[in-house]
């Protein structure tokens, strides 16, 4: 089978042109998204292109040390991302998200390279960086659903929360009813489009495997594989988050500190 074809750079420019459609929707209905979809799309493209060349040189040296640096900094990147976006305390948040990620992420990619695909050097630059950033980006997503979640349910039905410690239950029977919301919100999209997959969409991996010349057949066992990875790298970032976090989001009384919103709530 033969390699994907080549995407002129005049093609792309009119790629680019597919946005005037959401951009026209957005002002007919006013929607305040134009400034952020424009500033996203630029800062994808030169992020994109600039890893793209990166990736050249990471992949041709293929060093150990390199390898895991890289998947570090996108650790550290992906806790500065869900923590910014849940708008949450930094100086409280940072470091237990950070954690919490660098334990999911590199027990299930660990397990993806040693065990699944059965790699020789679970540190090869091609499996590492890219599966790795694959775990990261959706364990990203369902972090900030699962944490902002957790925190503002607490927040707005803070006097029902206050009550059920003032009668007497445990602060961990208190919050397991939050835990379980969080869980279910941050995994919910998740699931279903694991459910339809192959049926409504071709998830990204395996399109590009086949377009890249790959046999369909090894093509659909790893995005099997990478899905299953993907979901329980979710799970257990969201959970661990939610699990360290905790310990530092709450005072000695048990009761939510009012600094752990960037802004009042």
């Amino acid at each position: 089978m033969e390699g994907s074809e080549e995407i002129s750079t005049l093609a792309l420019v009119l790629a680019y042109l597919l946005l005037l459609i959401p951009v026209l929707l957005a002002y007919y209905f006013k929607i305040t998204i134009v400034k952020r979809l424009v500033i996203s799309a630029i800062r994808m493209t030169g992020q994109l292109f600039v890893v793209g060349i990166a990736l050249i040189y990471f992949f041709e040296l293929d060093n150990n040390w390199l390898n895991a640096s890289w998947v570090i900094g996108m650790v550290v990147f992906a806790a500065v991302s869900t923590v910014n976006n849940s708008e949450l305390n930094y100086r409280i948040f940072l470091p237990p998200t950070f954690l919490a990620f660098l334990i999911s992420t590199g027990l299930v990619l660990w397990f993806f390279n040693a065990v699944l695909v059965d790699l020789d050097n679970v540190f090869d630059a091609r499996y590492l960086i890219v599966i790795g950033g694959m775990l990261l980006g959706n364990s990203l997503k369902g972090d900030i659903i699962g944490i902002s979640k957790f925190y503002e349910d607490i927040k707005k039905d803070e006097k029902r929360y206050q009550y059920h410690l003032a009668m007497g239950a445990s602060q961990r029977e208190v919050v397991v009813p939050f835990f379980r919301d969080s869980m279910a919100a941050a995994l919910k999209p998740f699931i279903a489009s694991m459910a339809t997959m192959g049926l409504v969409f071709l998830p990204g991996m395996m399109t590009g495997q086949i377009i890249g010349g790959e046999d369909p057949a090894t093509a659909i066992k790893y995005q099997i594989a990478i899905m299953l990875a993907v979901f329980v790298a979710t799970t257990l970032s969201v959970s661990l988050t939610i699990f360290i976090t905790y310990r530092r989001a709450f005072d000695s009384y048990g009761i939510l500190k009012k600094t752990i919103f960037r802004k009042s709530r």
